[in-house]
């Protein structure tokens, strides 16, 4: 990723899907909600809030990335837009829910089999 396009913006937020609160993670960016996995389609690149869209991102997939460790992958549910996010598995605040990464891992195991 170029990091020029990089903005760092962490702050907190309410879930517009389950209307969670969500705290800002101690290190790192967050773009999801800790709870649901789903986030908001406002970003063109990382933290620049120049989306014109606006809608809801799904979460679709998680997989481990060798460097990165294990990242969420996100459909908008208006435009289809993709994006990536690394998982915040161990914030010591507010973790992502390990229980719904596993749905999601297990959605994604259903869908591959015949």
């Amino acid at each position: 990723m170029d990091r020029r396009r990089f903005t760092v913006i962490n702050e907190a937020f309410i879930c517009r899907f389950c209307q969670s609160d969500v705290q800002p993670l101690r290190t790192g960016c967050r773009n999801h909600c800790p709870h649901c996995l789903h986030s908001m389609h406002v970003d063109d690149f990382p933290g620049d809030r120049a989306a014109g869209c606006g809608g809801l991102m799904i979460p679709v997939s998680v997989f481990s990335h060798s460097k990165k460790g294990y990242m969420i992958e996100h459909r908008c549910q208006l435009c289809g837009h993709m994006t990536v996010n690394k998982l915040a598995l161990e914030d010591p605040v507010q973790p992502d829910n390990m229980e719904t990464v596993l749905a999601i891992m297990k959605e994604m195991a259903t869908k591959r089999q015949p």
